[in-house]
């Protein structure tokens, strides 16, 4: 992987960890920072910018505009969360958080901070993004409900495995009669074909799942009913793929993608918990990059 050095790796575990505090102790994490002061809830997000001032000056390409964007970003997302929460106290979904998912996500899908990272490094960013989404949601929204918890259950894997077992066909007919996937032949080894899963299932199903089904399906519920914020949270999804491995408006991911969504939310709902819609999502991608 290009531009991987121990700087990146070291950026890349302080990214990890608001992610692993958060997975596995967020109550506790959430109370305890809603005992501090507000000023300091509101300035320590901004520590999120470290991991781009320790890599763009390893690589020399540190700039002010984008130190001052990364230290402003986190702060500015918590402060209107920290709104939101106090405007809407039955967590029904308020303006701030649809505007809070509308940059973070455009900004992930539109690459709009891409440019800011070394080549091989703009995953950095995404990470950084999803700290941010992670605090601001978690610590000062205190949204219910998210189940980003990474303390596994057998359920997760089985609801899982179950959505992954109904979407396969419909993507497989589905996909080859629009001539999207195409059949091919690659037998990893073991090993890297688990190695890749994890990576997956960490790097991509995880950030998804947390954004469209814990932050955007979760408060969509709240506010217009369970079906009705299924379908819409996976249009999103389908949407957000529009550019994805083509230069034009790819409707045939676009499609695929929302149906994939709609089983995705589905496994998110079943006990509300993200290990479950990201096992099937992981899942999927994996059959994807191996075999089509």
């Amino acid at each position: 992987m290009q531009n991987v050095t121990p700087v990146a790796i070291a950026a890349l575990m302080l990214e990890l960890v608001p992610a692993a505090v958060f997975g596995f102790a967020a109550e506790r994490a959430a109370r305890t920072i809603l005992r501090w002061p507000v000023a300091v809830r509101l300035a320590l997000p901004a520590v999120f910018v470290i991991p781009y001032a320790m890599v763009s000056r390893a690589h020399g390409i540190f700039q002010w505009q984008w130190f001052s964007l990364y230290l402003m970003l986190p702060v500015a997302t918590a402060w209107l969360l920290m709104h939101a929460a106090a405007a809407d106290s039955e967590q029904r979904g308020n303006w701030r958080d649809a505007f809070i998912l509308l940059v973070l996500g455009l900004a992930v899908d539109l690459r709009w901070f891409d440019s800011a990272w070394p080549p091989g490094l703009r995953a950095l960013n995404e990470l950084f993004l999803v700290d941010v989404g992670l605090y601001g949601f978690l610590a000062i929204r205190q949204l219910r409900g998210t189940g980003f918890d990474f303390h596994l259950k057998w359920s997760d894997l089985r609801t899982g495995l179950r959505e992954l077992f109904f979407f396969a066909p419909i993507v497989l007919g589905l996909g080859l009669a629009l001539g999207f996937i195409h059949p091919h032949r690659n037998v990893p080894g073991i090993a890297a074909a688990f190695l890749r899963w994890i990576a997956i299932f960490f790097f991509t199903a995880v950030p998804e799942e947390l954004f469209f089904r814990a932050w955007m399906q979760n408060l969509l519920e709240r506010r217009i009913g369970r079906r009705a914020a299924l379908i819409i949270a996976s249009a999103l999804f389908g949407l957000s793929h529009f550019n994805k491995r083509s230069a034009h408006f790819n409707w045939r991911y676009v499609l695929l993608a929302t149906i994939a969504g709609m089983f995705y939310g589905r496994a998110w709902r079943e006990h509300r918990r993200v290990p479950a819609s990201a096992i099937t999502h992981a899942s999927v991608d994996w059959i994807w990059g191996l075999w089509f």
